[in-house]
C-alpha cells in the first residue's frame, strides 16, 4: 500500500530474510531501551528522586514493548526511514548533564518530565502489542492520547528531552535534542505517508490535525 506516496512496503512475515529483521530490529531497540533503563536505575540510586525510579519504570515498559510486539502488516524499506527510526531512539543518550542549571529550570524541566512521562506511560497502554520501530502498518489506534494528536509517544519524548535541557542547559544537549526531533518529526511524517491510502487513517487525519504539537506541527 502506500505507493502514491513512493514508499515500498513489505510484510515483515512473508520471508526469512522479513522475520530477521524484524528480531533484529526488536532486540536493538530493546537493547537500547534497557540501557536507558540502567542509566536510569543508576542516577535514582545517586540521588533517590522519585523521577529517576519514573523514567527507569517507563523504559522497562519499553523493553517488554519491543519484545512482545506484534508483526507490522508493512513497514518501510527505505533505509532512510530506518535511519529516523535509529536517530530518534539513540540520539538521545548523548545527552549530558551540566551546563547552565537554574532554579527556574530545574523545576520547568522536571514539569515537563512529568507531563512527558503521563503521555508516554498512557500511550503504550493503549497501543499494546502494536508499538513499532521503523515506520509501518499496525493498525490504527485512536484513542486515549491519540485522540489529541497522531504521535503521541515522539510528543512525549519532546517533553521528556526538553525537560532535561531546562535542567542542563548547553550547546551540546540544544543539538542534541534539535536533532532527535528531527528524526521523530521526519518519523511521524514518513508513517502519514504510509498510511496514506488507508481511509479510516483519512478520516483520523481529519479529526486529529496535528502530528506532535497541537496548533504548531
Amino acid at each position: 500500500m502506500s505507493t502514491a506516496a513512493g514508499l515500498e512496503l513489505r510484510s515483515p512475515g512473508l520471508s526469512g530474510t522479513g522475520r530477521l529483521v524484524r528480531i533484529s530490529a526488536n532486540l536493538v531497540g530493546a537493547a537500547g531501551a534497557a540501557y536507558f533503563a540502567e542509566v536510569s536505575l543508576h542516577a535514582y540510586l545517586q540521588t533517590h528522586r522519585p523521577i529517576g525510579a519514573a523514567f527507569f519504570a517507563e523504559q522497562m515498559v519499553v523493553v517488554l514493548a519491543y519484545l512482545v510486539r506484534r508483526p507490522a502488516r508493512a513497514v518501510t524499506r527505505r533505509g532512510g526511514d530506518w535511519l529516523l527510526a535509529f536517530g530518534g531512539t539513540f540520539i538521545p543518550v548523548l545527552l549530558r548533564p551540566g551546563g547552565v542549571q537554574s532554579a527556574w529550570g530545574l523545576h520547568a524541566g522536571l514539569a515537563l518530565q512529568v507531563l512527558g512521562l503521563a503521555i508516554c506511560f498512557s500511550s503504550f497502554l493503549v497501543l499494546g502489542r502494536s508499538f513499532g520501530f521503523a515506520a509501518g502498518d499496525r493498525g490504527l489506534v485512536t484513542r486515549g492520547p491519540y485522540g489529541l494528536v497522531r504521535h503521541p509517544i515522539y510528543a512525549s519524548y519532546l517533553l521528556l528531552q526538553g525537560g532535561y535541557l531546562l535542567q542542563s542547559m548547553s550547546v551540546r544537549n540544544v543539538a542534541v535534542v534539535l536533532a532527535a526531533l528531527a528524526c521523530n518529526a521526519g518519523r511521524a511524517i514518513v508513517e502519514d505517508r504510509i498510511l496514506a491510502d488507508n481511509a479510516a487513517h483519512a478520516d483520523y487525519r481529519r479529526r486529529v490535525r496535528w502530528r506532535l504539537v497541537p496548533g504548531v506541527f
